[in-house]
């Protein structure tokens, strides 16, 4: 489904990405560990049409993606939650959802899909009216990912959901992820929890410094013991 092929790209002189590579199959959870500043935002941020990169290559369903604008990503089908949620906090939660649904044109099957997302993430009805400034931090995690999912994901990418929640939360976020991958949504999964992450992914990229440095199932990662490597600090 999605190719990423020698991929580099920086912010000003600084090179963030250097020649990754890696690749999402159809129906997949692909999760992203490494400590901060590894390249794993910058890598979501280039696929998603954010950032530009300098060279390498990025295809979907065999399409490359270079060049074009978030906009045309999301209607190709791949839509991202980014770290920090960036809702619209002056506006409702309906027109959170709303403007997710913006490169659709049909309003019935808008309305089904609300209802869809209400049964998701039943809060979101109660709250349909409030303010998203005014939501709690995890119900503002729940409506940045029903946002997502309003413009019918074929990809979702997700940048540290848990970030800055309860562990009660915490667990209402990792269910979720679970219980969209089991039906069936393809997700490429950014995430600094790595233990509930080795949980749940099918395979995983291990990035250091801008790099994949080890890259399996979670099993093949945990026993390579490349994951305390990195967190330790053990390897130069």
């Amino acid at each position: 489904m999605l190719r990423v092929e020698n991929l580099q790209a920086s912010y000003g002189a600084i090179l963030a990405l250097k020649g990754i590579s890696i690749e999402v199959n159809e129906g997949e959870l692909v999760a992203l560990i490494g400590v901060n500043g590894a390249g794993k935002t910058t890598l979501l941020s280039t696929i998603a049409g954010i950032l530009r990169p300098i060279s390498g290559k990025i295809s979907f369903r065999g399409e490359s993606l270079i060049g074009k604008s978030p906009e045309d990503i999301v209607r190709k089908g791949i839509s991202l939650v980014p770290e920090g949620r960036d809702i619209f906090s002056s506006l409702t939660v309906e027109e959170n959802l709303r403007m997710g649904a913006f490169v659709r044109r049909d309003r019935l099957e808008y309305q089904r899909d609300l209802e869809k997302i209400f049964a998701l993430f039943p809060i979101l009805k109660q709250r349909l009216n409030q303010l998203g400034g005014t939501l709690s931090g995890g119900e503002q995690q729940q409506l940045a990912i029903a946002r997502a999912l309003m413009s019918h994901p074929s990809l979702l990418m997700l940048d540290e959901p848990s970030l800055g929640l309860a562990p009660a939360l915490v667990d209402q976020i990792f269910e979720l992820i679970t219980t969209l991958h089991q039906q069936g949504t393809t997700i490429l999964l950014v995430e600094q929890n790595v233990d509930r992450t080795l949980e749940i992914a099918d395979r995983v990229y291990l990035l250091q410094t801008g790099k994949v440095k080890f890259s399996g199932t979670a099993a093949e990662v945990r026993h390579q013991g490349e994951v305390e490597k990195v967190y330790l600090g053990g390897i130069e």
